[in-house]
């Protein structure tokens, strides 16, 4: 069973109930529990308490917090990852400035480690067999953290053990692309060791296509073309600049899903059903290890065969060779092979989630969730912990003014942090799956803040489509940190910005994917969310991350100097997801504007009109019913936009607001089905299901009319495409009918 612990004061009626999570349940105050003094069925958002919360979020405070929290390694179930765990339960339950309770809840995780006793190996072997070169097993020590005793050396996660040896071949990014044009190249890959780079494709998906070709083991490096805008020299890179040193090495899961490996769809308590670990999907196929781009520099330039295309060079000073094998005028002799030398183990770990609470006075049982991981790599001041740095200070801002008894939310607040993110969103997936029926019956949205600031340049926000309207509204009133007197929309819109037929020139707000912890909660939940955070300007680097990301570089000192000096970009992203946080959990309307889903819904099939309508007329496949499937959802989405307004003009019954905020709240679920995509873990979703394909649609249309394309007629593939369409139809007149009166049937 779930262990919980309970800290804080009188919980009064929001007992922990069931499991012992800490969600209120139509919570009544009693005793000292008492509500504030604006509490009323007809409570909105009090402006004034929004800009005293604007005014009081301090960048000083927040650096300080990014220096305690990144000042040791703290990979998930650490030692420090623990202490972490205590801080925030501290500050939670302070008498001053804390929440009304705060506690923990472990789940028994499956994680994978590098053997402390057999460190992971990368060398270049002799054709007598012995040792020419070897890999550095740690990063160099530039600054004195890197010498941590407590920072675990790079390795993939996941990734099975073994040794394999074999000719060293070049394989560009490792894509399914890059490995035909090898195989096409005559380019020998059976039993061979492939050395990639990052980018291009999901980690564990390098490993996949090789295995595809019989390839024996994967070697992973960051190009400094792909994350320094070519910069290779000690002195053009960290400590020097905000560059990757030629030493660093990203880290990372190579974990195909999300959650717990061995309990999908389970919470991984005690009692849950494990698959058996030899039996369990998603792994790596072969070992794997990534190492620095100095090593990575000594084996690739030293690589003998035909030039590499042009779009697979980089930044190593060298020619890019495909090989097999070194070249015999290099610095090793023909027929030296490279072996790869993986221990990783499998361990069953605790990990634990913080939640902390602040109950609604109105909606208790309306839950606004706000969260981040708080696990790292190595140090993680950038990710996850200039995130946790700003959750830190919001929730100690709004527990300063909830313990003075002068606010207390309409809605109730849950703060969390998650454990054991890095190895695969497996914090807060164990949690939507333990409390899936209670989160989708009762949570408004899900904010989230992880990287809050990856550079300092811009906003940028990731989010489903009624989400856009509360954080332009936001951004709006919150000066963009910097010398001009902008707001943060308008310095966002300079940077990235659409054309929209219904508001002009806007923001862009990007598409949620599967990167951080909102995921389960999009795609296995339907439940709006988002993703907030500052970023840098594109027009300036090429750089697919911040330089230092998953290394033991990522130190308080980089963020100090280099990222965010001075941290307003930090206080700038604490203002907007602040702002966002009160305005949804204060509003007496929820300011979600489904409204927006019509400019999606339309793009998406004029998408499937211009690029697959041809297609499937020839199969005699009509899109006629998802063009009406629409034009309902349009119409329905106007009439509940015109409904809302007549009622805020009014002085509307309490019971009619409550039943119109649930069409609200409720119109993401609409757009699950379990069964959409059965090859897909989690994803149920019909908009923002992974999408292969390449027409910009619908994911299943488009995923299924890739694989039909060159199919025969009356195939599987084609009956798959008539059944995603018959899928997607009913999942837009189900939202439809969402919006729709409540009494209409």
């Amino acid at each position: 069973m779930q262990c919980v612990k309970v800290l804080g004061g009188v919980l009064g009626a929001a007992a922990l109930l069931g499991l012992g999570i800490i969600l209120g349940h139509f919570a009544i105050p009693k005793g000292t529990d008492l509500p504030a003094p604006s509490a009323s069925a007809s409570q909105d958002l009090d402006l004034e308490i929004l800009e005293a919360v604007m005014g009081q979020l301090d960048a000083n405070r927040i650096r300080e917090n990014l220096r305690e929290l990144s000042k040791e390694p703290h990979l998930a179930t650490s030692p420090r990852d623990e202490a972490l765990v205590q801080l925030l339960l501290r500050r939670w339950q302070d008498p001053v400035s804390g929440l009304d309770s705060a506690g923990t809840s472990e789940y028994e995780v499956l994680l994978s480690f590098p053997s402390q006793e057999q460190p992971n190996r990368v060398d270049v072997v002799g054709p007598a067999g012995d040792i020419l070169f070897s890999s550095q097993r740690s990063e160099e020590n530039l600054t004195g953290e890197q010498g941590d005793p407590n920072v675990v050396p790079p390795y993939a996660a996941y990734a099975p053990p073994g040794t394999p040896q074999g000719l060293l071949v070049y394989a560009n990014r490792g894509s399914e692309e890059d490995f035909m044009e090898l195989h096409h190249q005559g380019i020998k890959l059976q039993d061979s060791i492939v050395l990639t780079r990052y980018g291009g494709v999901g980690r564990r998906a390098k490993a996949v296509n090789a295995a595809k070709y019989g390839v024996a083991g994967v070697l992973v490096y960051t190009d400094p073309a792909d994350i320094n805008d070519g910069k290779s020299l000690p002195n053009e890179t960290f400590p020097h600049s905000w560059g990757l040193p030629p030493s660093g090495v990203e880290r990372g899961s190579y974990f195909e899903y999300f959650g717990d490996p061995l309990t999908p769809y389970l919470p991984a308590n005690p009692s849950s059903f494990r698959l058996d670990s030899d039996s369990a999907s998603g792994f790596p196929p072969i070992p794997t290890q990534p190492i620095g781009f100095k090593d990575a520099e000594v084996l690739l330039c030293n690589l003998q065969g035909t030039s590499a295309p042009a779009a697979w060079q980089g930044a190593l000073g060298c020619d890019y060779k495909l090989g097999p094998g070194f070249r015999s005028d290099g610095i090793f002799p023909a027929g030296s092979q490279v072996n790869v030398s993986v221990y990783n183990r499998l361990e069953l770990r605790n990990s634990s989630n913080v939640l902390g609470i602040i109950r609604g006075a109105v909606e208790p049982d309306r839950y606004v969730l706000y969260g981040n991981h708080r696990d790292s790599w190595v140090h993680g001041a950038v990710d996850p912990s200039s995130g946790t740095a700003v959750l830190l200070e919001l929730s100690r801002v709004l527990g300063t003014l909830l313990k003075k008894g002068t606010w207390r939310p309409r809605r109730s607040i849950v703060f969390a942090s998650w454990g054991a993110e890095e190895f695969g969103l497996i914090g807060s997936t164990e949690f939507t799956e333990e409390l899936f029926s209670k989160l989708q019956e009762r949570a408004v949205a899900y904010i989230n803040v992880d990287i809050s600031v990856f550079a300092n340049a811009t906003l940028r926000a990731q989010g489903t489509p009624p989400v856009q309207s509360v954080i332009f509204s936001a951004t709006k009133q919150i000066p963009a940190p910097g010398p001009s007197s902008l707001s943060i929309y308008d310095n966002w819109i300079r940077y990235s910005n659409r054309s929209s037929p219904v508001y002009g020139l806007v923001p862009s707000l990007g598409t949620l994917g599967a990167g951080s912890d909102y995921a389960p909660f999009i795609h296995f939940l339907g439940i709006s969310s988002m993703d907030i955070a500052y970023t840098y300007d594109r027009s300036k680097t090429s750089a697919r991350i911040y330089p230092t990301y998953h290394t033991a570089f990522d130190t308080f000192d980089y963020v100090d100097k280099f990222v965010d000096p001075g941290f307003s970009s930090h206080q700038a992203v604490a203002q907007t997801a602040g702002s966002v946080l009160l305005r949804l959990s204060d509003s007496l309307f929820l300011p979600l504007n489904v409204s927006d889903y019509s400019e999606t819904l339309r793009s998406f099939l004029q998408a499937a009109q211009q690029d697959l309508g041809g297609l499937l007329e020839q199969h005699n496949i009509s899109l006629g019913p998802l063009v009406t499937a629409v034009e309902k959802f349009e119409e329905a989405a106007t009439v509940l936009g015109q409904h809302i307004s007549a009622l805020q003009k009014g002085t509307p019954d309490p019971l009619q607001v409550r039943m119109l905020n649930d069409q609200l709240m409720l119109l993401e679920r609409a757009f699950l089905n379990s069964r959409a995509f059965p090859e897909e873990r989690y994803y149920s979703h019909v908009l923002w299901a992974p999408r292969t394909g390449s027409a910009a649609t619908f994911p299943g249309l488009s995923n299924a009319c890739s694989k039909a394309m060159n199919t025969g007629p009356g195939s599987a593939a084609w009956a798959e495409v008539k059944r995603q369409l018959s899928i997607l139809v009913v999942a837009l007149e189900g939202a439809a009918a969402t919006l729709r009166p409540v009494a209409d049937l």
